[in-house]
């Protein structure tokens, strides 16, 4: 099957979603200068259903359109953080935080809440789950439905270049990178950091209560392994970076599905544009990753 036609089977594993072209709008609700970047708070409306707060960080000496980062959080069942990783930083990510970090690089960045994060807490994951899925929708498939119209509302603005577009998280956040560069080809660059998980690998391992239940989307192996889903975003350039004692990536997944990838660049003739890194860490980004993650942007965006 060709690729367009998977990657419209992968979207219609989601549930039942808002339609991919409706309207969407972004109100302002402050700016505040921060260290060496200017940082926009935000309310999207990007599926006719509940607001998204986001924030937008951009350079403060901005001449021209510059590149974008989507930038996705994690979840470390800490649901007050959301969008705040991207200011802020968290206990298992390097410093400085990201919207520092990209904007001294030149980049743009957005953040948005997901779905019970941030400023859209107040349910259990649980609750959320339940209650979709009486409606026939997927909570999984909302936050990427969102992440998708976030790339939509990106390239709407003038101060950024869409045509470089990359996408960047660690733990729900990588799984949100590799997802939404699986499904937007607008996407250039993907790095995702400790959460790259092979599915059959985690069930072997008896690993499926690490993740929390938002992940888990109904029939999805009998269409896609984690591999399969990756391959959607080659030729493009994607980075990933793994700990080695992490226990949401099991080292044999990470062997299959980096034996895999290698093929499907290779047989692109895109070797130099894949590439899998594991550092001796668990579930946790360390300098190292850091410095190969900002690298790998600077070279392919």
């Amino acid at each position: 099957m060709e690729t367009e036609a998977r990657r419209r089977e992968l979207y219609g594993l989601l549930g039942d979603l808002p339609e991919r072209d409706r309207p969407i709008s972004a109100h302002s609700v402050g700016e505040e200068e921060k260290e060496g970047y200017v940082l926009e708070k935000l309310v999207l409306d990007l599926n006719g259903i509940e607001d998204v707060p986001a924030y937008f960080a951009r350079p403060k000496e901005l001449q021209s359109r510059a590149p974008v980062i989507l930038y996705n959080h994690a979840h470390g069942g800490e649901y007050d953080i959301g969008k705040d990783e991207f200011i802020a930083s968290r206990k298992s990510l390097q410093d400085p935080p990201y919207a520092e970090a990209l904007t001294a690089q030149g980049y743009c960045g957005l953040c948005i809440d997901v779905w019970n994060f941030g400023e859209r807490r107040g349910r259990t994951e649980s609750e959320l789950f339940k209650e979709m899925l009486w409606h026939g929708q997927v909570l999984w498939g909302m936050m990427v439905y969102d992440n998708l119209r976030a790339v939509d509302y990106v390239c709407s603005r003038r101060d950024v270049d869409p045509e470089r577009l990359g996408t960047l998280g660690m733990s729900l956040g990588s799984t949100m990178a590799w997802w939404t560069a699986a499904l937007d080809t607008r996407i250039k660059v993907t790095v995702d950091i400790c959460c790259l998980t092979d599915f059959q690998a985690l069930i072997e391992s008896r690993g499926l209560d690490g993740h929390g239940i938002y992940y888990y989307v109904p029939r999805l192996l009998k269409h896609f392994a984690a591999a399969q889903i990756n391959a959607l975003i080659a030729p493009r350039a994607h980075l990933s970076l793994a700990g080695n004692y992490d226990k949401l990536t099991p080292p044999a997944g990470l062997d299959r599905i980096d034996r895999e990838l290698r093929e499907v660049y290779a047989a692109h003739g895109a070797s130099d544009r894949w590439n899998l890194l594991r550092y001796g860490t668990g579930h946790c980004e360390t300098a190292a990753m850091r410095a190969e993650a900002l690298g790998f942007l600077a070279r392919f965006l």
